[in-house]
């Protein structure tokens, strides 16, 4: 096997894994090309279908093209879809700078998802290589009553032995693609020849490498117009994936303080 056949090996036992541990699992699905790669691997562990609801926490300023692109593939790939809108701006924590402000409703979002339909296991396309806190994850996350994360006191996973042993009414993470880089997602998507939303792709020298809300997030400058080009450009690239996020230009550790209370 080649290094894709075993993170998607990988993936696809935890998946697996989650779906047997837990009674009420759920999918986060940001539309953008990590989520996308976990749906076509969830349709791979399952033979062609997503056995649970994919939720996208929607805070209704989404890119035109990523609601087109919703669209489209939840009929497409027969996805039992959850798009409730996310909390006004108004409830969450007023001391977070602006756009964490905004990024803290998907935070909310999350939790109500939870509480109202129950989940006990949430499926996450999170990866460690893409932010320092995210790189304190464990694959088998668990989660306070609330949905915080304690990222001093997770619990150890060697060796691949994932600890899904968590008390009753315990909430927990699930992250399948924590081992996998930027450029192993594109070259996955190149082989798999997996949909993105065309924003990632470059127009009039510009394109967006992550894809989060209008008026927070921004393209980065890139002719790369194709997969190829997208692949070679991040071979020859040494500046961070989320760039063009403003919420990662804001406080020190504003980051920090959105997971600990249940950002992805």
């Amino acid at each position: 096997m080649n290094h894709l056949d075993v993170l998607e090996n990988q993936s696809v036992f935890i998946m697996r894994e989650a779906f047997n541990r837990f009674e009420r699992p759920c999918m986060l699905w940001s539309i953008g090309k990590d989520s996308n790669v976990m749906i076509w691997l969830a349709r791979k562990a399952f033979l062609g279908r997503v056995p649970f609801p994919v939720a996208h926490l929607d805070t209704g300023k989404e890119f035109p093209e990523t609601y087109a692109f919703r669209e489209k593939y939840v009929a497409e790939w027969g996805l039992d879809l959850i798009d409730d809108p996310c909390p006004p701006i108004e409830l969450v924590d007023q001391t977070l700078p602006p756009a964490s402000r905004f990024a803290a409703r998907k935070s909310l979002g999350i939790k109500h998802a939870i509480e109202k339909y129950q989940f006990d296991g949430v499926i996450v396309g999170i990866r460690r290589d893409e932010q320092a806190t995210r790189a304190k994850e464990r694959v088998f996350s668990p989660r306070g009553g609330d949905g915080t994360w304690n990222f001093r006191d997770q619990p150890p996973e060697f060796w691949e032995q994932y600890n899904c042993d968590v008390p009753p009414g315990t909430h927990v993470r699930v992250h399948p693609l924590l081992a996998w880089t930027e450029i192993d997602i594109w070259r996955y998507i190149q082989r798999e020849e997996i949909p993105v939303v065309p924003l990632y792709f470059a127009r009039d020298g510009k394109r967006f490498r992550s894809l989060g809300e209008e008026g927070i997030t921004f393209p980065i400058e890139s002719n790369a117009s194709n997969i190829g080009e997208i692949i070679t450009e991040l071979e020859n690239e040494n500046t961070a994936e989320r760039a063009g996020r403003a919420m990662d230009h804001e406080a020190e550790d504003a980051f920090e303080r959105l997971r600990a209370h249940g950002y992805m």
